[in-house]
């Protein structure tokens, strides 16, 4: 029998443990994950997140990724792409989910149309970052990425231990499915993680969205806004240099 669930309100515990965070920009990495056409471009997507929530994303992606190039912090964008296997199968099929879900021609987004066979193939338009994101020079762009997370069969973490990262800033698609088990992966691997709240969406609907940032928060990590992360890396999002004592309402408020 189906209940609803009314959410808990954790909003004071969760505020104490944003107290406990600090973010130290030499230490700290972006990482976006899918945040391709795939997703994202209304003319080309294969797993659309809706038009709104899309051009969302990108606009506040866009505002993030230029801070993080601001204050030195690096930025690696991980991409999956699904390959034709020899005889023409697409390689995702192999997965038994996502083969039955592709048998029953089930569409994973609630607002419309998906297919599993044709997301994001090599060579597609789908696989390219938004432009609005880059890559610009500096950035770290990773293209093997073939199931939900942006650790699993790549090279991230190797990555993030080379730039002595200790904590992620992590952005992208889908907040339940691909943002949270990267998230997962990165807390089990002993990094800080901290998603961005304005920069997550999921083509499988709202509900599953907040369900995600809500898993993450009360579980294993930090959700905060764009003016939050600001805040905690000692800046604005317009890039000017945070000093409490001119900031009237900071005054009390606990360090970091």
């Amino acid at each position: 029998m189906e209940q609803s669930v009314q959410i808990i309100d954790r909003s004071a515990a969760l505020d104490a443990l944003k107290r406990q965070l600090t973010l130290d920009p030499r230490r700290t990495a972006l990482v976006t994950v899918d945040l391709h056409r795939g997703h994202l471009d209304p003319d080309v997507a294969t797993m659309p997140v809706p038009v709104e929530h899309a051009r969302r994303v990108v606009q506040s992606a866009a505002c993030l990724v230029r801070l993080a190039r601001s204050l030195s912090i690096p930025v690696i964008h991980v991409i999956l792409q699904n390959r034709r296997l020899p005889g023409g199968a697409a390689e995702q099929l192999h997965n038994p989910f996502w083969r039955a879900v592709e048998a029953a021609g089930v569409s994973l987004t609630p607002a419309g149309a998906s297919t599993v066979e044709r997301h994001n193939l090599p060579g597609s338009r789908g696989t390219e970052l938004m432009p609005e994101l880059g890559p610009e020079p500096g950035d770290y762009v990773i293209d093997t990425k073939r199931r939900l997370s942006a650790f699993h069969g790549t090279d991230l973490e190797i990555t993030l231990r080379s730039l002595e990262v200790e904590t992620i800033l992590l952005i992208g698609v889908n907040t339940n499915t691909c943002v949270q088990c990267t998230a997962f992966d990165a807390f089990n691997r002993d990094f800080g993680v901290v998603v961005v709240a304005d920069c997550v969406h999921s083509m499988y609907g709202d509900d599953l969205h907040l369900f995600g940032l809500q898993n993450i928060a009360r579980a294993f990590g930090w959700v905060l806004s764009l003016d939050e992360v600001a805040e905690k890396l000692g800046t604005t999002m317009d890039g000017h240099q945070h000093r409490p004592e001119e900031d009237p309402a900071s005054a009390g408020r606990p360090p970091g």
